[in-house]
């Protein structure tokens, strides 16, 4: 090179701040975050009365109680959890082998709404309509279309966010996703919070009707910006070859391990709808004059993740930064470990439980605070992280992936559960009663987070952005 070129001093274009950014967002994306802040609000508003609704509100079609038991409610609500998350899987086939992401996200929206319709129609008999049908029919058969359309959308929104940018914008998908991942936490603190209260005052229908209701808004408002989105196209016959390409091969045995390590965070983390909501159910929940219902408590999570993602992002990681290198793996890694003293906390409560003594709430807040820290550390990487590492033609499937890590957690979590309600025994001593079912969790939570960071460290991937040839691995 010329000495008169290397004199040339480099200049770097500045990024824009955070709020110039969100001016240079492309016209979609406030439909698709508006989208998932209804929806959210519909799955999390749901899902948090079903552990009060099933143990203490389910009948049979005489109107006489079926109430389930804490560990066969548990069990139930693990296993739908992990439904849920399973079917991810199809419809990121269904996207990017048939249909693209578009068509796949408004159709199966249509059967979500379904699945809410059968919720709501749990209480028909209340209202002097007699079908003949168990309640529990309903609540499983809108449990299984809510897994499918839930679980079907799932892949496809998270990688229609990323699929809106290109090389010239590319530096905006970071705060795209956490914009994402606020409108998620967005519909779910307002839903946790005020679905209980539902319940309580106005019975099942309502308080499973009022969710499915947001889930129409949703679909709607994804409708009205049909104009504004940049769709990429299915691959038809191509998806199989590129699928199992030896580009596409690596890229999935790559991410595969990370998502097995992260099914442990996830098998923890949802226990706050079940295991959580019951202990919190024994707990002193006066606040002032106000006393929370226990399945309220679970608005901790979502209003703490809109309180840390701009705490994290503005700055912890940029403080992290001066003393290491903060990549997407050591986030990751130190979420896990800040997993283990959210556990710890319920492990502690239960011991105080069984001698009587009655703990307030505000320890479940303590224990919140570690889990939505390590959330936030955790699962908005893993988002972000699994759609840059994805090939082009593999990022639905490849987020399928990622997701179905909840799916393995829950069945985790269920199978447990379904121990516990069959009396299994180790030697003469019941299986995981009290305390010791917070410290197996805990103790799982610690050995997967040492053999993860020892894993870190042999990772070797690429970065895929829509029409961008690869680059190096960022972790």
């Amino acid at each position: 090179m010329p000495d008169n070129e290397q004199s040339q001093p480099v200049i770097q274009a500045e990024k824009p701040g955070f709020i110039q950014s969100l001016l240079l967002m492309p016209r979609s994306i406030p439909f698709i975050v508006g989208n998932e802040a209804a929806e959210r609000f519909s799955f999390y508003g749901m899902k948090a009365i079903l552990a009060t609704f099933m143990t203490t509100y389910l009948l049979d079609a005489n109107g006489k109680s079926a109430f389930m038991g804490e560990e066969e409610a548990n069990k139930w609500i693990h296993y739908f959890n992990s439904a849920v998350y399973f079917t991810p899987i199809i419809g990121a086939i269904m996207a990017d082998w048939l249909f693209g992401k578009y068509r796949v996200i408004l159709y199966v929206s249509l059967l979500y709404c379904v699945g809410h319709a059968l919720l709501a129609c749990i209480d028909l008999g209340h209202l002097g309509i007699q079908t003949g049908i168990e309640p529990r029919t309903f609540l499983f058969l809108g449990l299984i279309c809510i897994s499918l359309g839930a679980g079907g959308i799932k892949p496809c929104v998270s990688t229609n966010v990323g699929d809106q940018f290109d090389q010239k914008n590319k530096f905006l998908i970071p705060i795209v996703f956490s914009l994402f991942y606020f409108a998620i936490n967005f519909g779910s603190f307002f839903s946790t919070l005020l679905m209980p209260s539902m319940l309580k005052n106005y019975g099942p229908g309502w308080a499973f009707g009022i969710p499915g209701i947001l889930m129409g808004i949703a679909t709607f408002i994804f409708w009205v910006g049909t104009p504004h989105y940049k769709r990429v196209p299915p691959a038809g016959s191509e998806f199989f070859v590129k699928t199992f390409s030896w580009e596409g091969i690596r890229a999935l045995s790559n991410l595969i391990p990370l998502f097995i390590f992260i099914a442990m965070f996830w098998a923890l983390f949802d226990q706050t709808a079940s295991a959580w909501v019951h202990q919190a159910d024994k707990m002193d929940r006066m606040i002032g004059n106000f006393e929370l219902l226990p399945a309220q408590v679970q608005a901790a999570n979502p209003l703490l993740v809109m309180f840390f993602i701009p705490i994290f992002s503005l700055l912890i990681y940029p403080a992290l930064g001066k003393l290491i290198e903060v990549s997407p793996l050591r986030k990751i890694g130190m979420g896990m470990f800040l997993t283990i003293p959210s556990f710890i906390i319920p492990a502690w409560i239960e011991n105080q439980i069984d001698l009587g003594v009655k703990v307030h709430v505000y320890w479940h807040v303590i224990a919140y605070l570690f889990l939505t820290a390590a959330e936030v550390m955790i699962s908005i990487t893993a988002l972000e992280f699994s759609y840059t590492q994805a090939p082009p033609s593999m990022k639905s499937i490849v987020m399928g992936f990622n997701l179905m890590s909840v799916s393995i957690g829950n069945f985790f979590v269920g199978y447990i559960n379904h121990m516990i309600e069959h009396e299994h025994k180790i030697g003469n001593k019941d299986f995981l009663t009290g305390a010791d079912y917070y410290w197996f969790f805990t103790a799982c939570m610690l050995v997967t987070a040492i053999i993860y960071v020892a894993w870190s460290f042999t990772y070797k991937g690429r970065t895929y952005i829509q029409g961008e040839t690869t680059t190096a691995d960022p972790s």
